[in-house]
């Protein structure tokens, strides 16, 4: 058995073992309570100043959509089978998800958003890293990924999230006179 695989069924074979943690490991992988987060977020700094937060909603918004659709042409690409359809078992707690894994599109779009706002607001990065990391390993706990897909995710998301978030940082905040 190679690592990834094995590291897969480390983390996996703790699925079902505890209502608290199985119910953790399903709000740390839920796309509406990262929309929510990311979009609360949002909303409180377009309060302090909407221009920078209208430009940073935008440029945030573009960069997940951006990172989605390379993600899924990767996996269209790759076409690597997700765990729970190949492997023995395999606890399934959120169901298996669609046919192909790498990259875990989670953890790009996750990424992205850590990465980005990361650049914008340095004082986020240990909460942004803290969920980045528990929505990484509640794919492999779930189920739907292996740890490579994760951490495939976690650097294609890191690398345009960081891109934009330097691109924006160093131009727009100038033409706008705030920092």
């Amino acid at each position: 058995m190679d690592w990834d695989t094995a590291l897969f069924y480390a983390v996996n074979e703790w699925a079902g073992r505890s209502v608290a943690l199985d119910w953790l490991m399903r709000q740390c992988s839920s796309e509406t309570n990262f929309i929510v987060l990311v979009a609360a977020f949002l909303a409180w700094r377009a309060w302090l100043d909407w221009r920078h937060g209208v430009l940073v909603t935008v440029a945030l918004g573009v960069s997940i959509g951006v990172g989605d659709f390379i993600g899924t042409q990767i996996k269209s690409w790759i076409a690597r089978p997700r765990p729970c359809h190949v492997l023995q078992d395999v606890h399934e707690l959120a169901g298996c998800g669609k046919l192909f894994s790498l990259p875990s599109n989670h953890a790009v779009n996750a990424a992205t958003a850590a990465a980005f706002l990361g650049v914008l607001f340095p004082k986020t990065r240990w909460v942004a890293g803290t969920l980045l990391f528990l929505g990484g390993v509640s794919r492999i706990y779930l189920g739907a990924h292996y740890p490579t897909d994760v951490l495939v995710g976690w650097c294609l998301g890191g690398l345009l999230g960081m891109t934009v978030g330097y691109l924006i940082a160093k131009r727009p905040w100038q033409e706008f006179g705030t920092k």
